[in-house]
Formats: C-alpha cells, structure tokens, sequence
C-alpha cells in the first residue's frame, strides 16, 4: 500500500483503484437507468449522439465508433464547424470557443438528429455554456439526454449559463464519475494536485452503460449492431455493411 502523500505510480493506482469502485457502487441505478435509454434508442432505429468539449471527448471516442461498441453512434464536436459547416478553420484556435452561446445550436443542426436519437452530453463541471446550452435545446427538441459529469465538482462550482442550470439538473439519467473538483487525485506540495481520474471512471460507465443495454435488447430478441476490430480480418467490411443502415446520420471524419 502506498503511502499517504507519496507521489508516485503506485499511490496513483491505488487512488485510482478506490475511485473506480466509488464509480460502480454509486452508479447502480444510473447505469441500469442509462442502459435503458441506449437499448430504446437502438431498438427504435435510433443514432446515440455524444458531445462533449475539452477532454471531454476523449469520454465521447468510448461511446462513438469505437471498436465493441455500438455501430448508430455519432460525435458532435467542434471541428464540425469546419468539416460540416463550411467554417474557417481559424474559427477553432479560439480557446473560449466552447462558451459561445450560439455554438450549440449550431452543432445540433449541423449533426442533423432525428426525434428518436438519443444525446448523451459529458462534461465534468457540467457547467460551461455550450454544454447546458446543448442540454436544454436537446430536451427542447425531444430527445432523451443522458449526462455524464461529476457530481462534486458541478456541486462545488457556481453556474455559468444564464438559466442558472447544470448539465445534472437537464439530463433524463446522470451517470457520476466520481472525479474530485478539479479532477486531480494526489495533492501537490505547496497547493494544486496532478493525475485526473475523470477519463478512466467515465470510460468504464460508458461500457458499463453499453455492456447493459446490449444485454436488454439481447434478451427482448433484438440483435445489437456492435463494432468488430476493423484490424481484425473482415472487420473493416463488415463494419462497413452495418453501418450503411444509418447512411448520412453517422459520420467518421474528423476524429
């Protein structure tokens, strides 16, 4: 066991260990809530639509194309502006870019959702602008909206959008990470910490999430669209010949 206020490989761990199995127990309901809404989504020709901003998206990359993973899924994202949108590519060295209170809307019809898509929207404060402005024009439009944050951080920061609103007070089930405000795990000398934990907790409720709702439609007859290794052999063509079902409402550029 490593030792209180050691920074090294081994304390990281076992911090890392202990936030991890916070993540699991604290998200039962969650998870199970969450797994329903994927199962429906999918059952329903639907398309799961992940943004998210900032490190965010590395969260996004577990739900969207990913390799095990479910095939109707797409990632909003800023470069959107640029690859879907016709923008500058000027428009992204912006680095408050994601506070804009516009750019939701934006990316929204960029993505071109159908009513029974289902967004999921993962941010760690669950505070910046573009986020909770997703979220509300999300739920405005219909959709059911799956949040991904941390519950003690967005607790221990004020709101920033207008609507005095977080991501967790929009959202039809909130999965939490478990991450500490700020994210880091072991305390610096003199103030500050290192070592954010946010990315590994929320990874492993994304494929908890998957793993859940591939075995709900499994066992009401449904057959699951999930991605083989397209560096397995055949896994490219047959990927290919999946996702051709959700023509022109998935895309893979950009990543």
């Amino acid at each position: 066991m490593a030792a209180e206020g050691q920074i090294n490989a081994a304390r990281f761990a076992e911090e890392g260990r202990a936030a991890i199995e916070r993540a699991v127990a604290a998200n039962k309901d969650s998870v199970a809530a969450a797994g329903r809404l994927f199962a429906d989504c999918v059952a329903a020709d639907g398309v799961i639509q992940g943004f998210g901003t900032g490190h965010s998206q590395a969260t996004v990359l577990e739900i969207v194309g990913r390799a095990g993973g479910l095939i109707p899924t797409n990632r909003i994202g800023l470069s959107d502006l640029v690859l879907r949108g016709g923008e500058d590519t000027a428009v992204l060295r912006d680095p408050l870019l994601e506070r804009s209170p516009s750019l939701a809307r934006r990316l929204y019809d960029l993505a071109g959702p159908h009513p029974q898509d289902l967004f999921v929207i993962v941010s760690n404060s669950g505070v910046n602008n573009s986020v909770v402005d997703m979220a509300l024009h999300v739920k405005e439009a219909g959709h059911k909206l799956v949040a991904l944050t941390s519950l003690t951080h967005t607790r221990a920061v004020p709101p920033l959008h207008a609507s005095g609103k977080r991501l967790a007070d929009i959202a039809d089930a909130v999965l939490d990470n478990c991450a500490p405000a700020g994210d880091a795990l072991l305390p610096l000398p003199g103030g500050g910490a290192l070592c954010g934990v946010s990315t590994i907790t929320s990874a492993l409720l994304v494929q908890m999430v998957v793993a859940e709702a591939v075995g709900l439609l499994t066992a009401e007859g449904a057959q699951a669209p999930v991605y083989v290794s397209a560096n397995l052999p055949g896994g490219h063509e047959r990927n290919v010949v999946l996702e051709e079902r959700y023509a022109g409402r998935i895309h893979r550029g950009g990543f």
